[in-house]
This record gives C-alpha cells, structure tokens and sequence, in this order.
C-alpha cells in the first residue's frame, strides 16, 4: 500500500525570501532554488538540498501538496520531482487530478458550505466595514470559497484580530493570520476533508504531513504522523498533538528538515 505525503506549501516547504531566515554567516548560506516566479520575479524558494529531498520523496511516497492557495496561485509553481498526481488547493474546495479540478468534490464542498456557516457574502461585507485603511492594503475573494486581507502586519492591531476571530466563529468560520495575510476560512473547508478523499482513493495506509499555521492544525491531526517548524501560527501558539512532532528549525531550513523527515518515515 502506498505512503501517502501532504504537506502545506507556503512557510512549509517553499519560502519567500522575507521568510527564508537565513540567520547563518553569508558565506555559509545554502544555495537555493526558485520554485516560482510571479510577474516575471522569483517569489518562493527552498534549499537545492531540499529540491532533490523532495525528488527522492515524489518516486518514493504519494506526494499531495496541500495548500491555501487558489488553484491559479498554486499552478505557478514549479516544483522539483514528479508532477504531483493530487493536490489539494484552496484550504480543501478543490481537488486537482492531473492537474485537473475534480467537479463533483467541489460541489460536495460547496453543498457542505451552504448547509453548515454563513454566506461568504455576510463575512466578506463585515471584513470591508470593519478593517482600518491605516493597515489594510488589499481585500481579496479566492474561489468563491473564502476571503482574505493583505495587511501591514506591524500596524494591525492584535485586539482587532481577536475580536474577529469572535465574530466569525459565531457563524461557522475561522480567522487564520499568515504573514502579510489575515485569512477568514469556513469551518467546514478543510484540508483534512480533501486529505481523506485522496487516502480513500489511493488505499495508502500510512498518512505523513506538515504545516505552520492554525489552517494546518486538521490536516496534522488528520495524519498518521506528522511535523510542524519552528515558525508560525502553531509555534507561536505552542500548539501540540500526539504523532505531531515540533522541529526546532525556522524558516527554510524547516523545509528541508520536514523533507527529511518525510524520506526517513517513508
């Protein structure tokens, strides 16, 4: 029975160069690998070590990324290693085969959404009226699905966050902050949900992942074992689980730890 590997992207395997925390000596820095490129400049990166970790990881295990990202955001990337024969994008609303959205389990999705929390409409309207043009930088809708806001992180206020993540969970929905951006999720869209269809499809009787944020914490507990770095959502949180193991590493070498990881579990 095949290994199957889901791993969260962003701050957890690939990294922006704001993110890479490269705290070592210059000289001593690893060479990196660009695995995006957006409007004709590199935007994510992991170590070349990683790259062939994870070329190693795709002929050796089911390897599913599992992102937030929208489908166009994830399709930019060119990651190292055979193409990926499932991913899941946009926190669980869809399921690329092939590279090819599967309809029926985005209806299932948008069934669950409808049944379960309030409009996207409804949180959105509340998201515009609420944040301050002070912090707030941009207002975006991914996939009908979710909404999210680019923010200057040191100017937002924490009090403000909190109050949010209130209001929300009243109606069935979560607020994750993530870098620059500050996500509000329904409780229902989940990567875990998607991560169960791929094992029920693929019959893997073993389930590896990875992730940084609070979008990441179903996925882990999901999973047979799984990891999280030093950096992010869950670490600052001090978030723990049994089979989730907390490296001490930060920033892309994190990236290239959870690889290894992964090989040595596989």
């Amino acid at each position: 029975m095949p290994v199957l590997v889901a791993s969260d992207l962003d701050r957890t395997l690939i990294y922006s160069a704001a993110a890479l925390a490269l705290t070592m000596p210059d000289a001593r820095a690893p060479r990196l690998l660009c695995v995006e490129v957006h409007e004709s400049r590199p935007l994510s990166y992991l170590t070349e070590t990683a790259a062939g970790l994870l070329t190693a990881l795709g002929d050796a295990a089911v390897f599913v990324p599992t992102t937030t990202r929208t489908r166009k955001q994830y399709l930019r990337i060119n990651l190292p290693g055979p193409a990926p024969t499932y991913a899941i994008c946009a926190n669980g609303g869809h399921l690329l085969v092939d590279g090819v959205p599967d309809p029926d389990w985005h209806a299932r999705v948008t069934a669950r959404l409808a049944d379960e929390c309030a409009p996207l409409a409804e949180v959105r309207a509340h998201l515009a009226e609420a944040a301050d043009p002070a912090w707030l930088r941009k207002h975006r809708v991914a996939e009908d699905l979710f909404a999210y806001l680019v923010v200057e992180r040191e100017l937002l206020p924490e009090e403000w966050v909190k109050e949010l993540a209130a209001w929300a969970e009243g109606l069935g929905w979560t607020v994750s902050l993530q870098g620059r951006k500050l996500y509000a999720v329904p409780k229902p869209l989940t990567k875990s949900a998607a991560l169960r269809e791929v094992v029920r499809r693929t019959g893997a009787e073993l389930t590896l992942a990875a992730g940084d944020s609070l979008l990441d914490a179903d996925l882990l507990l999901a999973a047979d074992r799984g990891w999280r770095p030093g950096h992010g959502e869950l670490a600052d949180t001090a978030w723990s689980a049994p089979g989730v193991v907390a490296l001490p590493e930060r920033g892309v070498l994190a990236g290239e730890r959870i690889l290894r990881e992964f090989l040595a579990a596989v």
